[in-house]
């Protein structure tokens, strides 16, 4: 194997951490979902009533507060 090979490419590791980002994403919506789903909905209907809609508000916002605060000493420790 020759030197260039030890190191991967650029443009290839930019890919890499791109779709990583994408799928923490798609997993942290999955669990978003299925977490205010399973406290807001009583029973599914046509519409959703002011109650249900504002469980899930609250229930995506508190998600989104608590996933970002999971994520400050992990970004805190990236910046160093």
């Amino acid at each position: 194997m020759d030197s260039q090979g030890a190191t991967a490419d650029p443009q290839l590791q930019q890919f890499i951490e791109i779709e990583s980002q994408k799928q923490r994403f798609q997993q942290l919506v999955h669990q978003m979902t299925e977490v205010c789903w399973e406290k807001c909905m009583d029973k599914p209907g046509p519409k959703l009533d002011s109650r249900t809609e504002a469980c899930f508000v609250n229930c995506v916002e508190r998600f989104i507060d608590t996933s970002q605060h999971d994520q400050q000493p992990r970004l805190n420790i990236c910046n160093k």
